[in-house]
């Protein structure tokens, strides 16, 4: 005869059986919640930014839930960290789609990793929402099916400096980019840029973004400096770079000096007043005109304690516009979502964007920035103007094909 203890069990057995059977069920279904990734590099000199882009898509998450989720589902977000490099880059999408469940992900890359993922994404069957990576190639001869820049492309940056470098009336230019892709492509493109403008590139440094000394750089920088100078050295080789410069008066040698991912509010805590007078691009800023902006700053400071970031905005950016490609779609079948996503317009917290179905970059205004005086041996980011789309936007590459 069976005792009351295994009968208790049995019924807690059966129950769990039955409990796991309808999860799954649901899950199949399309009734459990809808992932959400982000892939994060946490070693190197890209890792300080990694924060920012967890945040921004945190806030994404919470705030669509907030309204309900989509299709009677809420998200949830699985964040996949790795080291930096194109194979820990394409292992942790592969993680996130394979074990996580993940369909749709953004996060933090150069257009090396990126590149490495888009080059697999579409076999994954999943959509990659990139936020920070800005090579042409990603949307030119390497663009992909399932592949989505939200962030603006070299090109875009390209025609957004055009006016402000006829306005300087400088005609030498000096360069210091980053000996990796886009260093080059940045270098390139810049010069192009110089020459149709009547200018002259004087010297071209390409810099190693793990050294440490960078004395031998800035001391071919300091012999005859040219008018003006243009840096790309990103994230925290840019601050060691400012820092170092200061002893040798770098950049007040400058007439004007402009930036690339060097100045920017997130790296402005470790510059202090070095790079005050600098100018630079970014995506987003905090203090954009608009009432949808201004409820969302608000918010966010709400939530962080501090104002969002241009990280935090194309993160979040990233989920926003993939969220209308949902509720336009009225499904979550990647067919169906990455139809709806090539082509979508809306008005966001940047103003009104258009994901360009022929490429899949993101059409977006661009901001000019300059790092300004806040207190002794403090600097703030203050903005000085905002390109609109139609100057931003740079033509569909004759290589892509869609």
């Amino acid at each position: 005869m069976m005792t009351s203890q295994t009968r208790r069990r049995l019924a807690l057995g059966v129950a769990a059986s039955t409990l796991a059977f309808m999860t799954s069920f649901a899950l199949a279904q399309g009734q459990g919640p809808i992932k959400l990734g982000v892939v994060n590099i946490d070693s190197g000199p890209f890792a300080l930014n990694g924060a920012y882009i967890n945040d921004g898509a945190t806030f994404a998450v919470e705030s669509l839930n907030a309204q309900g989720g989509a299709l009677g589902r809420k998200y949830e977000l699985v964040i996949q960290n790795h080291a930096g490099t194109p194979a820990t880059a394409m292992a942790a999408a592969a993680k996130l789609v394979e074990q996580g469940g993940v369909s749709f992900f953004t996060g933090l890359n150069a257009s090396s990793t990126a590149l490495a993922i888009t080059a697999k994404v579409a076999g994954m069957n999943a959509l990659f929402l990139d936020a920070t990576a800005t090579s042409d190639d990603l949307t030119g001869k390497n663009c992909n099916k399932n592949y989505f820049r939200i962030d603006t492309s070299d090109s875009m940056v390209m025609n957004g400096l055009r006016a402000q470098l006829q306005a300087s009336g400088i005609k030498s230019w000096d360069l210091l980019m980053a000996d990796y892709a886009v260093g080059h492509d940045y270098a390139k493109k810049f010069a192009a840029l110089v020459q149709d403008n009547g200018g002259t590139i004087e010297k071209t440094i390409f810099a190693s973004m793990s050294a440490t000394d960078l004395g031998s750089y800035i001391s071919q920088l300091n012999a005859k400096p040219a008018e003006g100078l243009a840096m790309l050295y990103p994230s925290s080789a840019g601050n060691a770079f400012a820092k170092q410069q200061r002893a040798f008066g770098l950049f007040a040698k400058y007439k004007t000096v402009l930036s690339a991912s060097t100045v920017n509010e997130v790296l402005l805590s470790g510059q202090g007043d070095s790079t005050v007078g600098v100018y630079g691009t970014q995506s987003y800023f905090w203090s954009m005109p608009g009432e949808q902006n201004a409820a969302f700053v608000k918010a966010f400071e709400g939530r962080f304690k501090r104002k969002p970031t241009y990280l935090d905005v194309d993160a979040y950016l990233a989920f926003e516009l993939l969220h209308n490609a949902i509720l336009k779609a009225k499904s979550t079948d990647v067919d169906a979502v990455r139809s709806a996503l090539a082509g979508l317009k809306a008005r966001t917290v940047v103003g009104d964007v258009e994901m360009r179905a022929a490429d899949h970059q993101l059409l977006r205004p661009l901001l000019f920035m300059q790092a300004v005086k806040a207190g002794e041996g403090k600097a703030e980011m203050a903005l000085r103007g905002v390109e609109p789309l139609a100057k931003v936007t740079a033509p569909v590459s004759p290589e892509c094909k869609l």
